[in-house]
């Protein structure tokens, strides 16, 4: 009887997770291109700062 309520509650907890992995991957994909973006900055301020 345990092993069964321990089957469903792993089924369930990915079920939830596969539910939301969408908007993961777009918060993902938004960091990303944010670190990206910063990166850049930091870049270009230093190449401007250097000539």
């Amino acid at each position: 009887m345990f092993t069964i309520i321990v089957l469903l509650a792993i089924a369930y907890l990915l079920w939830r997770i596969s539910d939301q992995l969408p908007d993961i991957l777009f918060r993902l994909s938004e960091i990303q291109r944010d670190i990206a973006e910063i990166r850049r900055r930091g870049e270009s301020t230093d190449d401007s700062g250097g000539e």
